[in-house]
């Protein structure tokens, strides 16, 4: 407190009230801020500011100037009035159909509440419309994710996300029917070729991990908060992946042939491509990226029209991989004409 400054006493249901205020006119306030205005320290702080969130407010924190700033989502418990143009309504019914992709998981049902919301205030004419705008689009799944085991949990990880709550999570081991324990802190959702992820900070394992959402099978948020690192970014933890996985970097050089070349120019596959054409159709395409096992699968993909030429590795793992599948349909076909006979 400042000398000269007259000492101001508050009950807890008053000092909540000043905060509530000054979060609501003033953007983005310190801990230090908050403990001279109400004149308590910071613990008592901490404690009154998870009180305003029990009350319905959702804080929101960043780094300022090296000072971590508190400030409302919004100004009140519930967003305000927003509006919209028409074709800023017809994209967003465009983004509608992507729902489909989280089918099981609180995300498709909380999407369909905002376009009741947004129906529910507009004229008849218009929703007749944008209902025939979002048929426009049609989302084809393959290989969708089954969430089901995991929908239970999903309400408490979104409470977790938004509130920056450390969370105990249980997390099936892959093939497996055990689980593995982390003590988590979630940092960010990530969306890659029609599955969620999430991201966050392992304290037991040391380091940052990936989970994949369909496969958590439990949640427990703990009463610990936790703090983003200042200079987090959750693009830099893919930026040298080709998919997801980020191991070793390599320069890849792969050569496709004419029936496909026009598919490949057609799309960025990594920052900073190179294409080159030769006189006979044939299309090279180089880039640098991390992720043997993706990357194979993508060369794979194409089957006997790419043909790796850098790095040696990646070209011996095709190899190996491409032989061993010819010897097992080899095997088969074996035991097939054996039994027909």
């Amino acid at each position: 407190m400042q000398k000269g400054k007259p000492a101001k006493k508050y009950s807890q249901a008053g000092r909540l009230h000043r905060i509530i205020r000054m979060l609501e006119v003033r953007r983005g306030l310190t801990l230090d801020e908050l403990a001279e205005e109400c004149d308590v320290d910071r613990r008592t702080i901490h404690r009154d500011l998870k009180a305003v969130e029990e009350a319905g407010y959702t804080l929101t924190s960043e780094w300022q100037e090296g000072k971590k700033c508190y400030s409302f989502l919004t100004k009140s418990r519930h967003l305000p009035p927003i509006t919209f143009t028409l074709n800023q309504l017809m994209s967003l019914y465009l983004l509608r159909s992507l729902g489909v992709y989280l089918a099981g998981t609180p995300f498709q049902g909380e999407i369909e509440e905002v376009f009741h919301s947004i129906n529910s205030v507009l004229p008849d004419r218009y929703v007749a419309h944008l209902e025939r705008i979002a048929r426009v689009s049609l989302p084809v799944l393959h290989g969708a994710r089954d969430y089901n085991a995991a929908a239970a949990y999903m309400g408490e990880l979104q409470r977790a996300l938004l509130h920056q709550f450390r969370v105990q999570l249980s997390y099936a081991k892959k093939g497996l029917h055990a689980t593995e324990e982390y003590l988590l802190d979630p940092y960010t959702l990530v969306f890659h070729k029609g599955g969620v992820y999430l991201l966050g900070y392992a304290h037991n394992r040391g380091g940052m991990r990936l989970f994949a959402l369909e496969r958590v099978r439990g949640v427990e948020v703990t009463r610990q908060r936790f703090e983003l690192p200042e200079k987090y970014a959750p693009e830099e933890h893919f930026d040298s992946a080709f998919g997801l996985v980020s191991d070793r970097k390599m320069n890849v050089v792969v050569r496709f042939s004419p029936e496909v070349a026009h598919a490949i120019r057609e799309r960025i596959w990594r920052p900073g491509q190179k294409l080159e054409s030769d006189g006979e159709g044939y299309l090279r395409l180089e880039f640098q990226a991390a992720g043997e096992m993706e990357l194979v699968s993508w060369i794979l993909s194409y089957g006997a029209h790419a043909e790796v030429l850098e790095p040696p590795e990646l070209r011996r793992e095709v190899k190996r991989q491409v032989r061993e599948m010819r010897q097992f349909y080899r095997n088969k076909d074996k035991k097939q004409e054996l039994k027909g006979r």
